[in-house]
């Protein structure tokens, strides 16, 4: 008991020593992508191409997720990471040569979006499962809370920071930034060990990654809150995306507003991540988590949709709604990660946190697609009355649905039924 007690008192240097690295990283990861974005713009103009450098970013993590998954339970996940960190790093330095001779093209940046993707296919399982074997199972929503706050700062930070270093900077320069901070994250992992989850070697050698893959989907089918959590977060993405893409045509037509004002309303979105996040930190959140993300989900519909009652002299207003739904995004979603790290089996997550993401993101590109066609038919304006209603809607048949209610309440810590128990991995 005095030994768990002192490693719980140690939880946080060790965890707090990758998380910095991480950041740091991410950091030069926000910078590169908004360099790259910019250098996209200005060297072809073309919405092809950028629309083409925004698949290229989602589609292997899309589609190698849940496989990705599988293997990050198989094998040792600081490893995992430090590679991922490490491939990146290597692309970042490639095309930082393509930009140093003037030989970069278009294409260079889709190869690099994909291998960033792919990277993070890996790297993001590998971190949010080695968590959960680092951090008491008290402080997880405040560790996402924190994760959150990340997120949103560099929503924030990145694009103003980015802007300044084009102008001092050439774009080999910035991604020469990606790569160091690339360094620093794996130096980070160097120095401190992870736990692995328990796993029976042998017997896992003898297993396909298939038939992992395949027990990650059963394991997340019979839990039948999930599922119906996985239906509803879905709907929201299907319905939500269309209307953040819309967002600079909203500020242009409908308030008449410039590059200025698209900045101030992204801004607004960002500080009220940053802020929610921080919220979530010091706060924990309610003592059943999904009742958190269920009352997330409701305020930032309601922010969102009544966005688009604001007329358009009242800009101002529009700009606090964006705060205010922001503040609400990590109310929503970190409560999710907390739960499925505190109550998924350490030798699973791998595999139940990119089905999850996998089912949530594939709702992405959908919604992406038949908003055009349809904003030209229903009107710019319905499509933010739309997301924000269907935040509403699915947070009140979550509060409405006992199994989601309870998606918490009996749900054991269990594997697989075809996955072997076994001594702690090396």
């Amino acid at each position: 008991m005095a030994q768990a007690t002192h490693a719980e008192r140690r939880w946080a240097p060790r965890f707090f020593t990758i998380w910095a690295g991480q950041a740091a990283s991410l950091f030069g990861s926000s910078l590169a992508g908004f360099a790259l974005i910019w250098w996209l713009t200005q060297s072809t103009g073309s919405a092809t191409v950028l629309a083409t450098a925004s698949i290229a970013g989602m589609l292997p993590g899309i589609l190698l997720g849940p496989f990705a998954g599988a293997l990050v339970d198989r094998w040792n996940r600081r490893v995992i990471m430090i590679v991922a960190d490490a491939f990146v790093a290597a692309v970042s330095a490639w095309l930082a040569i393509m930009f140093l001779t003037g030989a970069a093209r278009p294409w260079h940046v889709y190869v690099i979006m994909l291998a960033r993707s792919l990277g993070g296919a890996f790297h993001w399982p590998a971190m949010a499962a080695s968590t959960s074997l680092m951090v008491p199972r008290e402080q997880l929503s405040r560790v996402a809370g924190l994760n959150q706050s990340l997120n949103g700062a560099m929503n924030i930070v990145a694009p103003p920071i980015g802007a300044f270093l084009l102008a001092v900077l050439p774009i080999h320069g910035i991604m020469g930034i990606d790569v160091a901070t690339a360094l620093i994250a794996i130096v980070s992992l160097l120095f401190v060990a992870i736990p692995q989850p328990r796993a029976a070697r042998a017997e896992r050698q003898r297993r396909t990654v298939f038939r992992d893959v395949a027990d990650g989907f059963r394991y997340v089918s019979a839990w039948r809150g999930l599922c119906l959590v996985l239906v509803m977060a879905t709907t929201v993405n299907l319905l939500m995306a269309p209307a953040a893409s819309l967002i600079p045509l909203l500020v242009s037509r409908h308030f008449g507003g410039g590059a200025v004002e698209l900045g101030v309303m992204n801004s607004s979105w960002g500080i009220g991540i940053v802020a929610g996040g921080l919220l979530l930190t010091a706060w924990g959140g309610f003592r059943r988590r999904i009742v958190t993300t269920l009352t997330g989900l409701a305020s930032m519909g309601l922010a969102f949709g009544a966005i688009a009652a604001v007329p358009a002299r009242a800009f101002p207003a529009a700009v606090v709604l964006s705060a205010l739904g922001g503040l609400a995004s990590p109310i929503t979603n970190g409560p999710m990660d907390a739960m499925l790290q505190a109550n998924v089996a350490p030798e699973i997550q791998g595999r139940v946190f990119t089905l999850v993401g996998t089912f949530c993101q594939i709702a992405q590109p959908l919604g992406l697609a038949i908003a055009g066609p349809l904003t030209d038919l229903l009107g710019l304006r319905t499509w933010f009355a739309i997301g924000g209603l269907s935040c509403v809607v699915m947070s009140l048949v979550g509060f409405a649905t006992p199994a989601v209610l309870n998606i918490e309440a009996g749900h054991e810590r269990h594997r697989p039924a075809s996955e072997p128990t076994g001594e702690a991995a090396s």
